[in-house]
């Protein structure tokens, strides 16, 4: 069962787990000469081209689960709420979306953050184990976690780890993009690029 607690993940392809909450963001990213990226072959759920639409799965406090904390290990969730499962660090990344004729949009159940013209969400992250070290989650459907430190994914026990990697084209024009905190691994400077780790 997926552990205790709040939390939201990107949803893949495959569709979100039994009784989560579901909900999308839509990001306006840079107009002029865009150059979003997006690993050929990804598995994520939504539409990608000069803007890029991404879906997630919250597990609410009331949606059956396990009593287990998160294991120990080197990877990122989504934060959801005030606070983060026990055993991790929060942190955020900012994307500062495109300035002129702004169509960012969003609905549903979001991870915890901002989603207005620009785009701020809070993650929770921790390293407190090995990336080699296989973890227990669900099996049964693929899903996805963030790096962190680690240059692999972390390892989980009956799954293939893929990483798939997304960089997004932000405003060229006096660029506020910023990291704070537990953040993950995202070293595109100007413009923002985080790496998933997809488990199938």
């Amino acid at each position: 069962q997926w552990p205790a607690g709040s939390y939201t993940l990107v949803k893949a392809k495959t569709g979100c787990p039994t009784g989560w909450h579901e909900g999308w963001r839509k990001q306006d990213n840079e107009d002029n000469n865009n150059k979003n990226e997006l690993t050929t072959g990804h598995h994520f759920y939504g539409t990608f081209g000069s803007n890029m639409k991404f879906y997630y799965c919250t597990k609410g406090q009331q949606t059956t689960s396990g009593t287990q904390s998160w294991p120990n290990g080197n990877y990122c969730i989504l934060r959801q709420g005030i606070s983060c499962p026990p055993g991790f660090q929060t942190g955020s990344i900012y994307w500062d979306d495109e300035d002129k004729n702004n169509s960012n949009e969003k609905d549903g159940i979001l991870p915890s953050g901002e989603f207005g013209k620009n785009t701020l969400i809070n993650y929770c992250c921790r390293s407190d184990g090995s990336y080699s070290t296989k973890i227990l989650l669900p099996t049964e459907k693929p899903f996805y976690l963030l790096r962190f430190t680690s240059s692999p994914c972390q390892q989980i026990k009956g799954m293939i780890a893929t990483e798939e990697i997304i960089k997004t084209d932000d405003e060229d024009n006096n660029n506020k993009n910023s990291n704070s905190g537990s953040h993950p691994l995202n070293d595109g400077g100007r413009n923002n690029r985080l790496y998933y780790c997809y488990y199938h």
